[in-house]
């Protein structure tokens, strides 16, 4: 079994009536809550007049709330929060069904599809789902549909029929319905005038929310120093940068841009970043957003994290001097794996140097080059039947990644947000040229665990050295040990 250490306690009704009332965006995506008298649901940080208790209701999905009949506000938005915390620390088989509905398997497999990534049965799925979050993965998908067609309702001037199929709706008439039932507007309505929309260039304008504070310039500066050429850029000077890359989706491919916020700003917390997709196929909507939402770990939850950390008098400073510090994930787990086993033993400017190597020979070229970005990054059944001589690496680590790359392929590794952590990682370690750093280096950012530590990393020891302290500390950092490694990482030096 996995570890589940660190998932929340319940909440109780008249804690969440509590951040209601106080409009507490930690809470955003947490829970939603329903007035009686309006028939709207909300986000618990919506401005609007706080409801009466009584008239108030409670639901812990969105897809519960319209499932009960409620129509999203239009004033929160409540569709648009930032997604539970709870997926990125819950290791069970909730955590897993939800991590691969928000990137679209229900749409694209249907429910058996999403039962048999999990090992379940269907009716043991639609259980434990309709159980803890009042719909099943039918009703979460539909949700996310209603979001995604609003979003591209709102920002594209895609044909409304389109935008039906690429939201990932089966018939327009089913759009319809449900656009109604949600948003309570027929889709023409919802659609905003073209001076509302924002932005004048071409692709999908987003807006990515996330609760709490953003340590942007750290993100930024860790995807920067690992950007591959071909795949990654980015432009511009700290305070004002634009991260781009490419995507490999379910039906096309697509790049994406998400600018850095501004240090200077002074825009409350749960605020957000923004984004363009540039997609060939706009039913990967939904499928980039949330790969381009592991990667920035934007549904991480900050105050846990800093309430655990600051708790530790070694670590606080460094908690306290990088509020909202986050952990980065990616937005492909077999290219982050194999990032990873380039990246052994040499340093990070080498091991994207020698990334490079690898996409420039054998990754997929874009139909067109998009500034510098020219390819797609090399499938993993393509790495597996090549040679590799022109990585110049030593006969044992191009044995390492054709293997990896092997496993990856034929499925007997998997990489996506429904596997079993512990699972995978004894997995990963079962091949001949993968150890513990390479592992668990895999399982945080390719699985989005919020709760790995890394002791033989020369910047781990760097920084536990800087603090006085030792690995045996880390114990009292769970659940959120992945954290931590960012923070000493980010150690100062001189220290």
């Amino acid at each position: 079994m996995e570890r589940t250490t660190g998932h929340p306690p319940p909440l109780d009704d008249d804690t969440r009536y509590q951040a209601v009332t106080s409009r507490d965006a930690r809470f955003d995506g947490v829970f939603y809550l329903a007035v009686v008298t309006t028939g709207i649901y909300c986000r618990p940080s919506c401005p609007a007049v706080t409801p009466k208790r009584a008239n108030v209701r409670f639901h812990p999905s969105a897809a519960a709330a319209q499932r009960a009949g409620f129509r999203a506000c239009r004033r929160c938005r409540p569709d648009a929060a930032p997604g539970s915390p709870e997926w990125n620390v819950r290791a069970d088989l909730v955590g897993r069904a939800m991590r691969l509905i928000g990137d679209g398997v229900v749409d694209r497999e249907g429910v058996a599809g999403l039962a048999t990534r999990l090992g379940y049965s269907s009716r043991q799925v639609h259980r434990q789902l309709t159980e803890e979050l009042g719909a099943g993965p039918v009703a979460l998908a539909r949700a996310q549909r209603a979001h995604t067609a609003r979003v591209l309702l709102q920002t594209t001037d895609l044909p409304v029929t389109e935008i039906a199929f690429a939201a990932g709706f089966a018939s327009v008439r089913q759009f319809n319905d449900t656009i109604r039932a949600v948003h309570a507007r027929t889709p023409s309505e919802l659609r905003a005038r073209p001076a509302q929309r924002r932005g004048t260039g071409a692709g999908v304008p987003l807006r990515l929310a996330h609760r709490g504070p953003y340590a942007a310039r750290e993100v930024f500066d860790f995807l920067q120093r690992r950007a591959i050429t071909g795949i990654e850029e980015v432009l511009g000077t700290p305070g004002s940068r634009v991260y781009r890359r490419t995507l490999s989706l379910p039906y096309g491919t697509g790049t994406a841009e998400i600018h850095e916020p501004d240090p200077a700003g002074t825009r409350r917390h749960g605020d957000w970043l923004d984004c363009r997709l540039h997609l060939t196929d706009p039913r990967d909507t939904a499928a980039a957003v949330q790969r381009v939402r592991r990667l920035f770990d934007l549904d991480a939850d900050p105050f846990a994290v800093a309430e655990r950390l600051g708790a530790d008098p070694l670590l606080r400073p460094l908690v306290e001097a990088r509020p909202g510090l986050r952990s980065p994930g990616a937005a492909d787990g077999d290219e982050l794996a194999v990032r990873a086993v380039l990246g052994q033993q040499i340093s990070v400017p080498a091991a994207a140097r020698l990334a490079a190597t690898l996409v420039a020979a054998y990754g997929k070229p874009l139909a067109a080059p998009d500034g510098g970005l020219t390819h797609l990054f090399p499938a993993a059944a393509t790495l597996a039947a090549a040679d590799l001589a022109e990585l110049g690496m030593p006969d044992t680590r191009r044995r390492t990644l054709r293997t990896l790359a092997t496993a990856l392929a034929d499925g007997a590794v998997r990489l996506d947000g429904g596997v079993d952590r512990d699972e995978t990682e004894r997995a990963l370690l079962a091949l001949p040229g993968i150890g513990p750093w390479t592992a668990g280096y895999i399982r945080m950012r390719a699985l989005g665990d919020p709760d790995v530590f890394l002791p033989g990393d020369a910047g781990v020891r760097h920084g536990l050295a800087a603090l006085g302290a030792t690995v045996g500390d880390a114990d009292a950092w769970r659940p959120w040990r992945s954290y931590a490694l960012h923070h000493l990482w980010n150690a100062p030096k001189d220290s």
